[in-house]
């Protein structure tokens, strides 16, 4: 099959019982019921503290073939997947789907595990270094399934993604299994996506390194959704999960794509009293945040919300009343956790209420403007933040599709080279983000709007913006580096990658 965007889709894929191509952001209506996790009841004299992992997976009933879910709120510092999975090999379980919000560098410790069969299957959102690497060498029992935030919220309510056991790195918990992120030696901030597993999974296992007298408070997780707790020495390396704040970039090339970035805003007509912002953790965002604080403070324009991954510099706008609310789905470093803990006006929200395209309304659809990175654009304006340029697995879907379909004018920033390589093609590599939901694209040597955002093209014409066509971008790019190279795959499609509503926009063949 030929989806919308173009893309060749198999007609039967296995883990799929059918195959829907992409057809258009909001062209899939949903019916039906949503799903939910298994009744469960507690007598008042039963104890959830179990003494060990060992126990925990004894007492959830774990067998061959289950799923299992974890949060990636840790980051690189997480240590729970990789101990899990480990105690699970050796209790000789098999044939395990692994079901995380994201995977990162530091799991790459389960390798092993993926050769021996014990995890055979991966539902995620994205994957790096070297796991990425097993997955585009076909080393799974099926193609890996990769989902939006929005996504993975989406189908498992929906009980498209079914988890058997969630697996929750609690960075505070009582013995009841009230669980909140914002306290603790390992503490990540907004547990966001690890709320949709703990509402859905059959069973759930809190696992923690500072457990304390009930009741914790906050919190984020209550009580009627755990069934046992395990307390460890440590279930994160703090210098992994947050940084004290990340960098604002002084890379001239970042600061000029940020300083476009923030002028695209200004001019848009959407930068008025009660406009809505998210920012992505990159140089060029976080950059990006420092202008349009400085504009907000000229024109004196207090936002409504900003929305996100939260870093500083959001928080810093939050407390100087440059927006009235922040809604947080993850922290990227301390000043985010410790705003979250202490600021009422700081609200923790689920990967549902972010950006489940088939809710009441996640809060995406209230955005206003949204600024998303790229590792490849092509001239259609399709996105590709999945795969590299050698068509290996390297990053992460994210809220990337979500925000972009939510928001009223979506941005991507990117490097016009990265390293000796175009970054504007003819074709990206894997559509993650569809063309026809992104805006603007800003390199450090120009802009191309959407073409069919005149109302954009005219608002930006009497600036001094570079404002190029897309195809003029890309000259620019060829004359500088020669024009790349296709991949060439085989016909083995080791990763589908889903777009939020659950078709299929694009697969990722394995490279020859």
């Amino acid at each position: 099959m030929i989806n919308k965007v173009g893309r060749l889709i198999p007609d039967t894929l296995p883990g799929y019982a059918e195959v829907r191509p992409y057809s258009g952001p909001f062209a899939f209506q949903p019916s039906g019921r949503m799903a939910g996790a298994r009744l469960r009841a507690q007598n008042p004299a039963a104890n959830k503290v179990l003494a060990s992992l060992e126990q925990a997976i004894d007492a959830t009933g774990l067998k061959d073939g289950m799923t299992i879910s974890f949060h990636h709120h840790f980051r690189n510092g997480d240590f729970v997947l990789n101990r899990v999975v480990e105690t699970i090999a050796r209790k000789g379980i098999k044939g395990l789907t692994l079901a995380p919000s994201s995977l990162n560098d530091i799991n790459d410790a389960i390798l092993p595990h993926i050769e021996s069969g014990v995890v055979t299957a991966i539902e995620t959102s994205g994957a790096r270094g070297k796991l990425g690497k097993t997955i585009s060498a076909g080393k799974l029992a099926r193609p890996a399934i990769i989902r939006s935030h929005g996504g993975r919220a989406r189908a498992i309510e929906c009980g498209e993604l079914k988890i058997d056991v969630a697996f929750i790195g609690a960075p505070c918990c009582d013995k009841a299994g009230n669980i909140n992120g914002v306290d603790g030696p390992s503490a990540c901030g907004s547990m966001g996506y690890a709320m949709v597993d703990a509402a859905y999974a059959d069973k759930v296992v809190a696992i923690t390194d500072h457990l304390v007298p009930h009741p914790a408070f906050p919190i984020s997780i209550p009580q009627t959704q755990v069934d046992f707790v395990v307390e460890l020495d440590s279930i994160g390396d703090p210098a992994g999960i947050a940084s004290g704040a990340l960098r604002i970039s002084r890379n001239p090339r970042e600061l000029l794509i940020a300083e476009y970035a923030a002028a695209v805003i200004e001019h848009s007509g959407y930068f008025n009293e009660g406009y809505s912002l998210q920012l992505g953790s990159g140089g060029a965002s976080l950059a990006a945040a420092q202008f349009i604080r400085e504009k907000m403070k000229a024109r004196n324009i207090q936002g409504s919300f900003g929305v996100g991954g939260v870093t500083a510099p959001f928080v810093d706008m939050l407390n100087e009343g440059l927006f009235s609310v922040l809604f947080d789905t993850q922290d990227f470093d301390l000043p985010s956790i410790e705003s979250l803990k202490n600021n009422p006006r700081h609200l923790e929200m689920s990967a549902s209420y972010y950006a489940n395209p088939h809710s009441g309304g996640p809060i995406v659809n209230n955005l206003d403007v949204v600024i998303l990175s790229a590792t490849e654009v092509d001239v259609d304006f399709n996105v590709n933040v999945i795969t590299d340029s050698n068509g290996i697995i390297m990053g992460a879907s994210g809220g990337h599709s979500d925000t972009a379909a939510g928001a009223k004018l979506a941005i991507v920033v990117a490097p016009l080279l990265r390293g000796r390589l175009p970054m504007v093609l003819d074709r990206v590599n894997t559509i993650v983000t569809p063309g026809e939901t992104v805006d603007v694209i800003i390199t450090e040597r120009g802009l191309a709007v959407n073409p069919k955002r005149t109302d954009l093209l005219d608002r930006l014409k009497d600036t001094r913006l570079p404002v190029l066509d897309i195809r003029e971008l890309q000259d620019i790019a060829y004359k500088m580096s020669g024009k790349p190279e296709s991949v060439e795959t085989s016909d083995e499609v080791v990763a589908v990658i889903e777009y939020r509503d659950g078709s299929i926009i694009d697969v990722v063949r394995k490279p020859l």
